[in-house]
């Protein structure tokens, strides 16, 4: 048995309650085929980078889980048959991750530099407009 990542996006006019059944019914796939799911994270309501089938956002879900190769292509067939689904991958990982993925993680900022457009430390987010080097050689 490998590890294996499967995200899929639902589509946008979908509520919450109906993605926690769709992500069920797909876990309930993949522990019926002797496999076991090792992580289950909901992204949320995200935008999509173009539009699929008339929508511009969608559901993402992320499922890792442990089980054979012939699993992951039946649980690809049925997610291709699914209309709530828009899009779906799934990607063999060398080892199950421990941690929250990076969607989830908080972004790591560094606080020393100013943010630009930051009213809150008097940055107006006016930037002086840099010379070209053609102007620079006029000069």
């Amino acid at each position: 048995m490998a590890f294996y990542e499967t995200v899929f996006i639902a589509r946008q006019d979908l509520s919450e309650a109906q993605v926690k059944t769709l992500t069920e019914e797909v876990s309930k796939i993949i522990t019926t085929n002797k496999g076991k799911i090792i992580k289950t994270e909901s992204w949320g309501l995200r935008t999509l980078a173009y539009r699929i089938n008339k929508n511009k956002k969608g559901h993402y879900t992320l499922i890792e889980h442990d089980s054979e190769t012939s699993l992951v292509a039946e649980l690809e067939r049925l997610m291709r048959l699914d209309e709530n689904i828009l899009r779906y991958v799934t990607i063999r990982l060398e080892a199950a991750s421990t941690d929250a993925s990076a969607i989830l993680r908080a972004p790591e900022r560094d606080e020393s530099r100013p943010r630009y457009g930051d009213r809150d430390r008097g940055d107006t987010g006016y930037r002086p407009r840099r010379p070209s080097n053609n102007e620079q050689e006029a000069a």
